[in-house]
């Protein structure tokens, strides 16, 4: 199933596309386009991957592919952002291993 995610990544304000498709429901196709400098490198550095495996990545026997890139990619204050959640999460719909319903994180000061 084509799916498009829209993510809004919070307090810097950068707001992120995924393009996620699978022909077959098993390997993903994934474009991400994004406002941020370092989530276009995440994408670029996963469309080099493409097209992944979304059976290895959900249950990875070595590190998935999503996750070395995020690693390789995402350093300082961007290693806690929540694009590659999104992203993770697109590729499990693109392939029918979820269903597309809105991800929420909200946070309360307490």
């Amino acid at each position: 199933m084509p799916v498009v995610s829209k993510i809004d990544a919070g307090v810097c304000g950068f707001q992120t596309e995924v393009n996620a498709s699978s022909e077959d429901g098993m390997f993903v196709n994934l474009e991400v386009t994004s406002e941020c400098e370092k989530i276009r490198g995440l994408g670029e550095a996963l469309a080099a991957r493409c097209p992944i495996n979304a059976y290895e990545e959900i249950s990875p026997v070595g590190e998935s592919v999503i996750l070395s890139a995020v690693r390789e990619c995402l350093t300082g204050c961007c290693a806690g952002c929540a694009v590659p959640v999104g992203i993770f999460k697109s590729l499990q719909v693109a392939a029918g291993l979820a269903l597309p319903k809105d991800i929420i994180i909200t946070f309360e000061k307490g």
